[in-house]
């Protein structure tokens, strides 16, 4: 018997070497400043080890989800501003670091679907400790810390919101190099944003984590249960506190009624101000302008998402490799948004995310001082 389980232990180990660990693909232009990027990342370089006990893409969702919701100690934004929008919605700025100098680099977080502060935290935190950057997590209508009326509501996040809070962020510290990162629907907004403005925007570079590209199609790879999940989830937040100022929406029954994210996605339009889906998509789709990103832009996707299907990426990879801004990331594990590693779990993306920021700022300052 205990040979065996030694006999088990030793084949168990031997497929988790040579069968799980790999390392990332990157898919890139071939230029001398992204290939510079890649080089002095680590962490391209090197096999990515799967938490042996979250090999499983489920498995890491649940250990996430958990995590979040035991946390012992809430993360203590400070302070928490209210960004008031031009129809009198209230979208907020949580703040860590805040008190940093002014001339500390600011980092701009972008929240997943139904995210809020503490959902957020890990990701907030880890990318904080281990830059020493300022972190501005914006949060859109719907997510704030406290309740607001109902104006309207777009729950892959509205390019001009973000505006106001990016020029907001910007008037209080002039100084500060900007970033950003978005996180799943986070990315959607973001990239929206980038592909919208190319070269005319105050940040210098961006993370994309897990996105999903294209809203017309990606809710339709979502896997079914968390496609039912999430769907639950969206009208918890976003639908039942609302109730009652709703009842003049023609979409609010057919909402109410679905079971599933994607036929949520595609009659919330009415909610988010839109007369037709199709002009919700003219107006928000990130990949219809994909192709305009104009600065260094690291994308990470997971081939075992679960939620921002792969295929979604390998669909638009010709697109990321012609265009000299945008690398794309891939490991063949690490679910959605956890992408963790050691025995006792850390994210492996968080790491990546901030060495990747830390790079970029570094050739930059480099070379403002050479042309100087």
């Amino acid at each position: 018997m205990l040979k065996a389980i030694v006999s088990l232990g030793a084949l168990t180990a031997i497929h988790y070497q040579y069968r799980i660990i790999k390392k990332p693909h990157v898919y890139f232009k071939k230029t001398l400043e992204n290939q510079t990027i890649i080089d002095h990342l680590s962490e391209l370089k090197e096999k990515y080890a799967v938490t042996p006990w979250l090999i499983n893409p489920h498995a890491q969702i649940v250990y996430m989800t958990l995590k979040h919701k035991i946390r012992s100690k809430p993360l203590q934004y400070q302070p928490i501003e209210q960004c008031p929008m031009p129809d009198g919605a209230i979208t907020e700025i949580a703040w860590l670091g805040y008190d940093l100098p002014q001339d500390c680099p600011t980092i701009i977080m972008l929240h997943t679907v139904t995210a809020d502060t503490q959902t957020m935290a890990e990701m907030v935190e880890d990318i904080y400790r281990q830059t020493g950057w300022r972190i501005a997590l914006c949060l859109r209508r719907g997510h704030t810390t406290t309740p607001q009326p109902f104006t309207t509501i777009n729950i892959m996040g509205s390019v001009p919101d973000f505006q106001i809070q990016l020029d907001y962020i910007q008037s209080k510290f002039p100084k500060s190099p900007l970033y950003a990162v978005g996180s799943s629907a986070g990315t959607a907004v973001l990239a929206r944003y980038l592909g919208e403005v190319g070269k005319n925007t105050p940040l210098r570079a961006a993370f994309a984590y897990c996105p999903g590209y294209d809203l017309n199609v990606a809710f339709d790879r979502v896997h079914q249960f968390y496609d039912w999940y999430m769907a639950n989830l969206v009208k918890k937040r976003f639908i039942q506190p609302y109730q009652q100022q709703l009842q003049q929406y023609r979409s609010l029954q057919p909402v109410i009624k679905s079971k599933r994210l994607r036929d949520i996605q595609k009659v919330l339009f009415e909610f988010s101000g839109f007369d037709s889906y199709d002009a919700y998509l003219r107006a928000c789709n990130p990949i219809d302008v994909f192709a305009n990103i104009a600065i260094p832009t690291m994308i990470l996707n997971a081939e075992d998402d679960p939620i921002c299907h792969i295929d979604n990426a390998w669909q638009y990879r010709d697109v990321i490799e012609n265009n000299a801004s945008t690398i794309l990331v891939t490991t063949r594990h690490g679910s959605h948004c956890g992408h963790y590693q050691g025995l006792r779990p850390r994210s492996w993306a968080h790491q990546l995310i901030a060495d990747y920021l830390r790079t970029v700022h570094a050739q930059f300052e480099s070379s403002t001082q050479t042309r100087c």
